[in-house]
């Protein structure tokens, strides 16, 4: 038996506050390996409560991903990670489909993500688009990227009442 199958389940819940730093670690540990775009800790902090977090047993945020707002029926993916030593354990299926939760009950119709590899959210109903369907991304964020134009990531983006077939095991404690 492999230590990943006699670990207990991290639990998902609300990040607080007090999680900023850790998730701002753990996206930076992230970024440099190029996987995620840069973000500040005072942003974290002022957006906390958008985050879902994956916590161990022993209160290490392990996993982390936002639900950010960009219009009314669009909201987007951010900031998707999941500590190097805890993947392939399902943990970001896992919070993709608690941030889907929550985009599904704040109203949005559509969920989108900004991914290098679109493979792993093909498998979750999302499609990849044009950069020019997602105007509201591009106004809010990719226009004062240091990328822009020269983006690397696919644009996916999946309808959460075409899609939306979470599974009943996902629990988000508040």
């Amino acid at each position: 038996m492999n230590t990943s199958t006699r670990r207990r389940a991290p639990l998902l819940r609300t990040a607080v506050r007090s999680d900023a730093r850790r998730i701002h670690d753990l996206i930076q540990r992230n970024q440099q390996a190029g996987h995620l775009l840069p973000r500040q800790l005072g942003e974290l902090i002022a957006h906390v409560d958008r985050f879902v977090v994956a916590v161990d047993a022993r209160g290490s945020i392990v996993a982390c991903g936002e639900l950010a707002p960009l219009s009314q029926s669009l909201a987007e993916i951010r900031s998707l990670v999941v500590s190097e030593k805890r993947r392939g354990e399902g943990l970001g299926r896992r919070v993709v489909d608690a941030v889907r939760l929550r985009a599904k009950a704040g109203g949005y119709d559509d969920l989108c993500v900004f991914a290098h590899q679109p493979a792993y959210f093909a498998h979750m109903g999302f499609s990849i688009v044009p950069h020019t369907w997602l105007p509201e991304k591009i106004s809010t964020d990719c226009r004062t990227c240091p990328l822009f134009r020269r983006c690397e990531q696919f644009a996916m983006v999946t309808d959460l009442d075409a899609t939306f077939d979470v599974q009943s095991t996902t629990q988000l404690h508040v």
